[in-house]
């Protein structure tokens, strides 16, 4: 990993991509995205302030556990200052995003379990269906993989009497 000397307190992009790991294209999205911030030279290249490793330190490693990254966001904004995370924060964050990876991880271990019996079934819509559509209201009416526009409805919609031959 390459080492920036200490007096120096703005990183280029790419001095900022080659010490985080992340790429230069991915630096750019969070910053697109009020993940990190740059300013510009009157060149208009972008400089970071150091403490931008950090962020996108916390930016990736949030990434890694599932956050989306709008979470994150809105994370880094509720700091004081909008100053760089700290392991405490990271320890609050995290104690706060635990019931949502709880339920992720809930989610995917239903997936896992019942994925080998929805698999080429074909109609998505079984009563039964716990993945594809665990509330199913319209399966009690219809069957088949997708959602059928019920007669009345696409006739109101179009203002016509006559229904198209597909929905027929």
């Amino acid at each position: 990993m390459p080492q920036i000397p200490e007096e120096i307190h703005e990183l280029t992009v790419g001095q900022l991509a080659a010490r985080s790991g992340a790429a230069v294209s991915a630096l750019h999205f969070y910053e697109s995205k009020g993940l990190i911030s740059s300013r510009r030279t009157a060149g208009n290249q972008r400089r970071y302030q150091r403490d931008a490793l950090r962020r996108v330190a916390f930016v990736r490693a949030a990434q890694r556990v599932g956050i989306p990254l709008a979470t994150i966001r809105d994370a880094l904004a509720e700091l004081p200052e909008e100053r760089t995370p700290t392991r405490e924060d990271w320890a609050r964050l995290s104690r706060a995003w635990r019931s949502e990876l709880d339920e992720r991880i809930s989610q995917l271990s239903r997936l896992r379990d019942h994925l080998t019996d929805c698999i080429g079934c074909g109609c998505l819509s079984l009563e039964t269906c716990v993945l594809s559509n665990p509330d199913d209201v319209f399966g009690e009416r219809h069957s088949g993989s997708r959602l059928m526009v019920e007669r009345g409805t696409a006739r109101q919609r179009r203002g016509q009497g006559e229904e198209p031959e597909a929905c027929r």
